[in-house]
């Protein structure tokens, strides 16, 4: 006599990734966004391009960003100019470039002794400059001491991305042991560097709260370990640019590994 359950379980089996993720795509469709991955050429730009590393647009009145602990200058990790984002997502940050510096000086220890994996750390910078033209005297050259090459960000590429299965229990959506796994199976949260999208959370789910307001920020940008940048965040760990969508002027990076 043939066993029902041995059936199921064929049937069970039988079904491909494909089959199992167009029937879970259903329950995660409220939660779908948009990521948009940069296409990039290793090349210098304007100062006012959208770009990881390179020379980025500074004012005449004003220095190099250096880091509080070394008093050294901070590698540029990015600068994305509203004007040069997807057309749907100009007012993303508001107007003007948005900028991340970071410390890379090993001897000092800044990224360690700064505790740079934590938001607003006084070895890191993340602001919004929204300069005229004419007061822009960025410099020719990078002052920084083993300037990373400079990536120019030419264009971008949209995805679908999806949260993972601790942000959709946050958010109301409990999925299988299963679910979960093929989730992570189809690799959402997307990882690599993108805007927008989902954060892709090598631990837990660790949105910084806005030191003005308390509410937790939204994400603007993820910088992963060497994709655009050579760079590792701690043990192949993923950085995330957040900003208060009340408090524009409050912005950070942090990142975990595992």
């Amino acid at each position: 006599m043939m066993n029902i359950f041995n059936i199921f379980k064929k049937k069970e089996s039988e079904s491909s990734p494909k089959e199992n993720w167009e029937s879970l795509k259903p329950i995660l469709e409220s939660h779908r966004r948009v990521a948009w991955f940069p296409n990039t050429l290793e090349k210098a730009s304007n100062p006012t391009s959208s770009k990881f590393s390179g020379v980025p647009a500074i004012s005449r009145d004003e220095k190099w960003p250096c880091c509080s602990n070394c008093n050294e200058p901070m590698q540029l990790f990015l600068q994305l100019n509203s004007q040069e984002l997807p057309a749907t997502e100009k007012n993303l940050f508001g107007e003007g470039m948005l900028q991340v510096f970071y410390c890379t000086n090993w001897d000092k220890e800044c990224e360690v002794n700064c505790e740079a994996f934590f938001p607003f750390s006084k070895s890191t910078l993340v602001r919004v400059v929204d300069y005229k033209s004419e007061v822009i005297a960025s410099p020719d050259l990078s002052p920084v001491k083993d300037a990373f090459p400079e990536r120019q960000i030419i264009g971008w590429e949209s995805k679908e991305d999806y949260p993972n299965w601790e942000e959709l229990e946050n958010l109301g959506v409990t999925l299988t042991d299963a679910q979960s796994d093929l989730l992570c199976d189809m690799e959402y949260p997307l990882p690599k560097d993108k805007l927008l999208g989902w954060p892709y959370w090598v631990q837990g789910v660790e949105y910084p709260d806005c030191p003005e307001c308390g509410t937790p920020m939204k994400l603007i940008f993820q910088i992963d370990s060497e994709d655009n940048l050579p760079y590792m965040f701690g043990d192949v760990g993923c950085s995330h640019i957040t900003q208060c969508e009340s408090h524009k002027d409050k912005l950070a990076i942090a990142w975990a590994c595992s």
